[in-house]
């Protein structure tokens, strides 16, 4: 195969180069100006921008640095919650446990011994007085009774013999036929058994009226409220030795007790009224008063016993009961605390105010009836102040104190301490 020989004239020819294009004509003293001005207006931008930022960046530490002072400052105060006087009403109403009792109530023990014979009321049955309730077999009574009045007519006999022969006697007397001796003597013995003879009609007495109590009678109207024995049962006669066969109580009446704090003793008299509210009957209010006081207090629980009455003629209300007994007290409108705000000093009783400029100013008071929770201020204290609640005890006048927010203000449905969330919202998360 013939090859080509190299050949200058076959050699790649050089490609043409692109022509450059011809510059701008060069710009006039005009242009030239306004470029500079601009630069020089950019660059007084840029410098009062700098200037700017650095004033900025100095007042922005100044700020801090003077808020971190203040936050140390209030952080180094006793945080304190506080709270205001509350202003009582224009009476006060006290509220006790009240115990209700039937008006009448009696336990029915038997004055007889023997064994139950048959009773004819049970529980619930509303009874007369005189009413009767059970019968008892006593035949030791029944024997007795027959041996007394056999005893009664043997002293009667006697009686009459001893008479007859008394007169007998001071007839003789008058003619000298005896002697006065003799005489006495039969006037002395118609004595004795004339005495023997009442004695005799008393034992009788008594018996038949043993043998009137095997009937057992209400002794009231009223409703019996138990029964304690049975057909058959051994019936002793006494309270000592037996037991009660029933309880009657009278229910039309009730009395109510309540027992009066010696603080509120001196405002409650007979003829204060009051409610009463039932669990029973929830929603209703019974109306009633004091109908007497026991003038003075129980020295072991310093409380002084009330009596009120309530009509239960319809028998919605049942004795052995509790009720809460609402008094309501005359009373002038005072200024009341929390106990916990109270510091007991060598100066007495002290409070510990806050003035506008968050500084302690301790006032003493003069403290009147005790409620528990809350006391009675009647002296020293305005309606307007500020009072510590829980006081440190080493607090005094001029410390410094800041006030933090109430419990109950801070804790919101999240149930944390300081969250400020609102309702049906979440943190990261939006309805």
């Amino acid at each position: 195969m013939a090859t080509h020989s190299a050949d200058p004239r076959h050699a790649a020819q050089p490609q043409p180069q692109p022509q450059p294009q011809p510059q701008h004509e060069a710009w006039s003293p005009t242009q030239r100006e306004q470029l500079k001005s601009r630069i020089r207006l950019a660059l007084w931008l840029l410098l009062a921008l700098a200037i700017i930022l650095g004033v900025w960046g100095v007042t922005s530490r100044l700020l801090a640095r003077s808020a971190l002072h203040k936050r140390s400052e209030q952080d180094a105060r006793i945080a304190v919650v506080t709270v205001r006087p509350d202003l009582s009403g224009a009476g006060d109403e006290l509220v006790l446990p009240g115990y209700v009792q039937a008006y009448i109530e009696a336990p029915i023990y038997a004055r007889t011994s023997g064994y139950l014979h048959k009773w004819y009321t049970d529980i619930g049955a509303h009874v007369r007085r005189g009413q009767l309730l059970a019968q008892i077999d006593t035949p030791e009574v029944d024997r007795e009774l027959s041996q007394a009045r056999a005893d009664l007519h043997t002293a009667q006999a006697n009686l009459a013999l001893s008479r007859t022969t008394n007169a007998r006697w001071q007839a003789l007397l008058k003619t000298h036929s005896v002697s006065q001796q003799d005489a006495d003597e039969k006037a002395g013995d118609a004595a004795a058994k004339e005495a023997m003879e009442q004695s005799a009609a008393q034992n009788v007495a008594r018996l038949n009226d043993l043998e009137s109590f095997k009937r057992v009678v209400a002794p009231f109207d009223g409703v019996v409220t138990a029964r304690d024995t049975d057909v058959g049962a051994l019936i002793n006669a006494g309270q000592s030795s037996g037991s009660e066969l029933f309880r009657v109580a009278d229910t039309a009446r009730l009395r109510i007790f309540a027992q009066v704090p010696e603080s509120y003793a001196s405002a409650v008299a007979a003829g204060l009224k009051a409610e009463l509210h039932f669990a029973e009957h929830p929603g209703r209010v019974y109306q009633a008063q004091a109908v007497r006081t026991s003038d003075a207090l129980d020295p072991s629980a310093r409380t002084l016993q009330v009596e009120l009455d309530l009509d239960n003629s319809q028998g919605g209300l049942f004795p052995g009961a509790y009720a809460e007994v609402h008094f309501k007290l005359p009373s002038a409108q005072t200024l009341r605390l929390p106990a916990n705000t109270v510091l007991f000093r060598a100066a007495g009783l002290q409070v510990a105010t806050v003035g506008n400029d968050d500084v302690v100013k301790l006032k003493n008071i003069t403290q009147g009836r005790d409620f528990g929770k809350t006391i009675e201020v009647l002296d020293g204290l305005d309606r307007n102040d500020v009072v510590v609640v829980n006081p440190p005890d080493s607090i005094t006048d001029g410390t410094a104190v800041r006030i933090a927010p109430a419990p109950a203000q801070q804790t919101q449905s999240t149930g944390e301490p300081g969250s400020h969330e609102q309702p049906g919202h979440q943190r990261g998360q939006h309805s």
